[in-house]
């Protein structure tokens, strides 16, 4: 690739517990972690897929013998993002990686870094840098019917593996801070502190009952392992999606902003200056939206949703009521995106923070699902 990478310092990724829901990874399952292993063998394929992506490498076991291994790597969205693409990948290239084996699966490790042929290591969290920036010059602010142009592809801010002065395995920091955090000039608890809150679940009975319950490494009870959306609120951010959306005026007249998020490719629709919701409404992941501008704010009230999950351990349920504000600003060309989530079955007290995206220098991209996690395999 031509295009300029970003390389840490780092042998191993060690993620930042920053505060939005976007920065924090769902866990690594079985994979023993405090044991490092090296591979190498033959590279068969490359899955590039949501939620974990998997390099296929035929290696040879202790015995001598061809061993097929499937190797976890980031999720697909996050690795094109990353400026990650399948031709990087050439099967039957010599592949050598460093990772951890998985606790009851000798054909599953989790890989830190990768060399391919007579290519430089990699790290799982290296990147290349965007051919091309966002050129807002020509963008018009508004639509000819009035409203703020947020159409387009928005995603939050890219996070940087970045190693400090202080050295260590470094930590995933937003790209405008990692100069500064690699010069010690900003510390992590600094960057922390610029970074939404992480949204509290305060729970009631049933709520704490049902979070108890919960098994957060289960495709039954989580959506993720699935291939499902968990929830409009959980979904924005997770993984560094990409998250598109569309301003149009359909049959009839109506205008609506539909929006596909980018981690499993669902679309939700929000209806502009509609009076109030349907009195029957079908329960439904997205709910039903009814979005009205004021100025450069759009105010979206969300309703009818199904059962489910809002984020991992707390569940929803159908009384789930969700309100969004969406901030345009004209400067910066960011869509700050505060909510507030009430649900009296789960919910004591209103689950509430807020996200800011910008326009994307990746275009978005629908990316296959499909759960390879070996545990799910059986």
């Amino acid at each position: 690739m031509s295009h300029a990478f970003f390389r840490p310092v780092a042998v191993a990724s060690a993620l930042v517990g920053l505060a939005a829901p976007a920065f924090a990874h769902h866990g690594f399952g079985l994979f023993q972690l405090d044991i490092d292993k090296k591979w190498s063998g033959t590279l068969v394929a490359m899955h590039l897929i949501n939620p974990h992506s998997y390099m296929e490498v035929e290696v040879l076991d202790g015995n001598g013998k061809k061993l097929k291994m499937n190797c976890e790597m980031r999720a697909a969205a996050l690795l094109r993002r990353f400026g990650w693409s399948p031709e990087m990948f050439k099967p039957g290239v010599h592949v050598e990686i460093e990772g951890h084996p998985h606790r009851t699966d000798a054909s599953a490790c989790y890989i830190e870094n990768f060399k391919l042929g007579d290519a430089p290591m990699m790290n799982r969290n290296d990147q290349f840098a965007p051919k091309s920036k966002v050129d807002t010059s020509k963008r018009p602010l508004r639509l000819p019917d009035g409203q703020p142009n947020i159409s387009g592809d928005w995603a939050v801010e890219q996070l940087v593996l970045t190693v400090p002065p202080s050295g260590g395995n470094g930590s995933m920091v937003p790209k405008s801070f990692s100069p500064d955090f690699a010069a010690g000039k900003v510390t992590l608890q600094q960057i922390q502190a610029t970074q939404p809150p992480r949204a509290k679940a305060v729970y009631t009975a049933e709520g704490q009952k049902a979070a108890d319950a919960f098994n957060g490494r289960s495709p039954k009870d989580n959506p993720w392992f699935a291939c499902k959306p968990t929830s409009i609120i959980r979904d924005w951010t997770a993984d560094w999606p990409i998250n598109h959306f569309e301003q149009k005026t359909v049959a009839g007249g109506e205008k609506v902003i539909d929006i596909t998020y980018g981690l499993y490719n669902f679309e939700r629709r929000i209806h502009v200056g509609m009076a109030k919701h349907p009195e029957r409404i079908k329960a439904s992941y997205a709910g039903h939206s009814i979005g009205n501008w004021e100025g450069n704010v759009l105010t979206v009230d969300t309703v009818g949703f199904a059962a489910g999950v809002l984020s991992p351990p707390t569940r929803s349920s159908e009384q789930l009521h969700i309100v969004e504000r969406f901030t345009f600003d004209t400067q910066q060309f960011s869509l700050r995106r505060d909510y507030s989530v009430t649900d009296p079955v789960y919910l004591a007290t209103p689950y509430e923070s807020y996200d800011i995206m910008y326009l994307s220098d990746v275009p978005f991209q629908k990316q296959p699902c499909k759960d390879m996690t070996p545990e799910f395999q059986k």
